[in-house]
């Protein structure tokens, strides 16, 4: 299990427990945590509503990947720590790391 914490869009952060040997994706969390993502594209990156920022524990994380950036590089609100949710694993490297919900709320 891999536990690290959300910070929702009014700021209030809770801690997640994860398990990180089913392959699951963060937005996978986050939606099962019914966190207000909407991940219209179902994780192909598609479309970038599953944006996140990574406030700490972004080095582990290692580099987004080109499809990535492209998504992340046509919002309008984009930071350098910004990732796709969807394109983030549960795994060891995320321990201990703060994702702040940045894509659109519902």
């Amino acid at each position: 299990m891999v536990t690290f914490t959300v910070e929702d869009h009014d700021g209030n952060r809770q801690s997640i427990e994860a398990p990180d040997d089913m392959g699951l994706s963060l937005m996978e969390i986050l939606k099962a945590s019914e966190y207000p993502v909407l991940a219209t594209c179902g994780g192909m990156a598609l479309c970038a509503t599953c944006h996140v920022e990574v406030l700490e524990g972004e080095d582990a994380l290692g580099e987004a990947t080109d499809v990535e950036l492209d998504q992340l590089e046509n919002l309008p609100e984009y930071f350098p720590t910004s990732r796709l949710a969807c394109q983030v694993r549960i795994s060891p490297e995320l321990e201990g790391a703060v994702i702040k919900l940045r894509g659109e709320d519902n």
